[in-house]
């Protein structure tokens, strides 16, 4: 028999941790790896747009790290698991950071605010960079509110969110698309 994607456990509106512990699905955890999951999600549509062999690799290791993210949040800290999880590393923030700079090495310098804009892939990117933000600040909540959560998540959301800037202006530039300066209405 096929796996059944339904479980009806979460009818009455709470899910499982990994680690067994149930929490209500609108819990700072469960928000947190449900807005990574949105984030890979959108990853996903900028590479489909893309069509870049470089960029594509990039992305994929990027979802990769996200997967791994996504389930530290989504394991309960007080329970000892018995899978063994990913782990992310100092090197995967370096990564990013490679990556930034290996773009910015081709990309115009800036001299005003970029509106988002001017190439599908590019504009969703853009959006990507907001749901990373969102993550990223969901995490600091969770850490304000003493939920454990490692810092190197922290920082690669971070840097992650640095590095979709930059990669937004970056699918625009090889694709010839001149970027929007914001110009304040004085």
């Amino acid at each position: 028999m096929a796996f059944k994607i339904y479980t009806k456990t979460g009818d009455k509106g709470s899910t499982s941790l990994i680690g067994g512990v149930r929490v209500p699905k609108h819990h700072i955890r469960i928000e947190s790896y449900g807005t990574v999951d949105e984030l890979n999600s959108f990853l996903g549509m900028v590479n489909d747009m893309c069509d870049n062999k470089k960029i594509s690799d990039w992305i994929r290791e990027i979802q990769d790290r996200l997967f791994t993210i996504g389930s530290v949040l989504a394991t309960n800290p007080d329970k000892d698991v018995k899978m063994k999880l990913p782990d992310l590393h100092d090197s995967d923030v370096q990564w990013l950071e490679q990556r930034i700079d290996e773009m910015n090495e081709s990309l115009p310098e800036m001299y005003a605010f970029i509106l988002p804009g001017g190439n599908l892939a590019a504009s969703t990117c853009h959006v990507a960079r907001c749901v990373c933000r969102r993550a990223e600040r969901i995490c600091v909540h969770m850490q304000e509110e003493k939920e454990y959560i490692p810092e190197l998540i922290i920082m690669y959301l971070n840097r992650l969110s640095d590095l979709l800037f930059v990669l937004a202006r970056y699918i625009s530039h090889i694709n010839g698309v001149q970027e929007i300066p914001w110009r304040a209405r004085i």
